[in-house]
């Protein structure tokens, strides 16, 4: 899987910043099969990390009960407006990334 799959919006807010990110991903479970009726493989994101100034404020275990184009939001104490945020993720299949994101 190539980088940028991650889209995040992330936003400073009286000492909180709320995270939202939706990765585009298909997910697939490895249950579903082709037109040719061959089984797809396993592909979707295993797990996925968001860290701040180097600690880790989000992590996330998936699974195949996890829809295509997953979306998550949560909320951190702390966070300014210009600081980055570092989102690490994983597949199943052993590829993994890491992305960044701007906090407005």
């Amino acid at each position: 899987m190539a980088k940028g799959i991650l889209r995040a919006k992330a936003k400073a807010k009286g000492g909180n910043t709320v995270v939202k990110i939706m990765a585009k991903h298909a997910m697939e479970t490895g249950n579903r099969k082709d037109k040719s009726g061959n089984k797809i493989a396993a592909n979707y994101i295993q797990t996925l990390s968001v860290a701040y100034q180097g600690k880790t404020v989000m992590e996330t275990n998936m699974g195949t009960a996890i829809s295509k184009n997953p979306y998550l939001a949560f909320t951190f104490v702390g966070g300014a407006k210009g600081d980055e945020l570092e989102m690490t993720w994983t597949e199943i299949t052993g590829a993994t990334a890491t992305e960044t994101a701007k906090i407005k």
